[in-house]
């Protein structure tokens, strides 16, 4: 019987996480074929269609024949959430089950991958229209920092975990502990670390320094591939500035910019620095997940594969789809 969909056994769940540049993707394509997986995409802007340079999505050509989901799905106007994202997962994972292949959520939005790999409950606290509308205009007039201090008074976790420029998410968690008394730190920590799943997580890590030099990398190619018009095209077409959307790392840097607040010298710098900390930021988050297998990524690709295969085969006690021990290439395909 396929160990995908033995019905004895709790469901397979394979994740694959790491923060940004670390070098995912091309991982994931090797290891979705060799375990004749499908990849979900565990990234909160890859939803959102005509995002595509500045969240470094896949393009179909790059997919080598690799079923990817979660991506694409919605407009850059709707305010998509981890409690959607977590519903979507629930109703695809046993599709991709019922195909007989291995679900594979691939992405460094911890939340959104721990929110499914242990079946979060996400309680309906309400909302507060007046006290976000109260607190932008305070955050406005001034400023991301105090904003930022107000959280850290009340819930110094979630302020930790927060950056001051991720403005929806510090509301967010102001709004829940005017709401409820607690605080979302409190929230988070009461959630429930067993899986439904047979779960299996690698996280990739790397030298700090080249981790930074490779981001650096990033942003310029996103740049020179037209991250610039990208954002002014969302714009034009009526993307709100505030939308959730916008707020995304590669997006809200490039408004300044555009609004003629900001030199590109200076906004090529503001990226490359809010690239790092969102990387630092990832790392941290990740440090709290328990069942992670880590793997230094900054070593020898085929290395690394290896022993990705071996953390995997020694988890679900089943065998690839293809002689992992073929040598591979330095694009990472199969010689």
């Amino acid at each position: 019987m396929n160990p995908v969909t033995e019905p004895s056994a709790k469901p397979k769940l394979l994740a694959l996480i790491g923060p940004t540049a670390v070098g995912k993707t091309r991982l994931s394509l090797d290891i979705a074929k060799a375990w004749n997986a499908e990849i979900i995409s565990g990234d909160s802007i890859q939803v959102y269609r005509g995002m595509d340079i500045g969240t470094a999505k896949i393009k179909p050509e790059e997919r080598e024949g690799v079923p990817h989901h979660m991506i694409d799905i919605c407009d850059p106007a709707h305010p998509f959430s981890v409690a959607e994202f977590q519903e979507r997962c629930a109703a695809l994972i046993p599709e991709i089950q019922s195909r007989g292949k291995l679900p594979f959520i691939v992405g460094g939005t911890g939340l959104y991958v721990e929110s499914v790999a242990y079946g979060y409950g996400f309680a309906d606290v309400g909302s507060d229209n007046a006290f976000r509308e109260e607190m932008a205009r305070y955050a406005l007039a001034n400023g991301a920092g105090a904003l930022h201090a107000k959280l850290r008074a009340v819930d110094p976790q979630a302020a930790e975990r927060l950056h001051p420029n991720d403005q929806r998410r510090v509301i967010r968690a102001l709004e829940v502990h005017r709401l409820t008394g607690t605080t979302f730190s409190e929230q988070q920590a009461g959630q429930k670390k067993t899986s439904p799943f047979e779960l299996c997580i690698v996280g990739l890590t790397m030298d700090r320094a080249e981790l930074y030099a490779r981001i650096n990398e990033r942003v310029e190619l996103m740049l020179a591939e037209g991250l610039v018009d990208e954002v002014r095209g969302l714009l034009e077409r009526g993307v709100p500035e505030g939308a959730v959307s916008m707020h995304g790392l590669g997006y809200k840097e490039i408004v300044p910019y555009l609004q003629g607040h900001l030199s590109l010298d200076q906004t090529v710098e503001l990226l490359k620095r809010d690239t790092r900390h969102f990387a630092k930021r990832q790392l941290s988050w990740f440090r709290h997940m328990p069942d992670i297998n880590w793997i230094d990524a900054g070593e020898n690709f085929n290395k690394n594969l290896q022993a990705i295969h071996a953390i995997i085969a020694g988890k679900f006690r089943m065998e690839p789809e293809y002689n992992v021990n073929q040598p591979f290439d330095d694009g990472g395909n199969a010689q």
